[in-house]
């Protein structure tokens, strides 16, 4: 038993070295990967009313008061 823990003390040591860095990479004070574009822009041709419009009506489905039959 003794020497099954000093086996795994240096695995467990071990455990926090192989973290992969998840930080972005910045190049000169700025974020050098992808800009990414908001929903609004993708699908709605950066029509934001018609966006908002869109998710007013989907929660209106989702909300049960409405759902019930009176």
């Amino acid at each position: 038993m003794k020497r099954l823990i000093l086996m795994l003390i240096p695995l467990a040591l071990l455990a926090g070295c192989l973290e992969v860095d998840q930080h972005p990479h910045w190049v000169k004070g700025q974020y050098a990967g992808k800009k990414d574009d908001l929903p609004f822009q993708t699908y709605f041709h950066h029509d934001r009313l018609s966006w908002w419009g869109t998710i007013s009506n989907r929660n209106q489905h989702q909300n049960e008061y409405n759902r019930a039959n009176p």
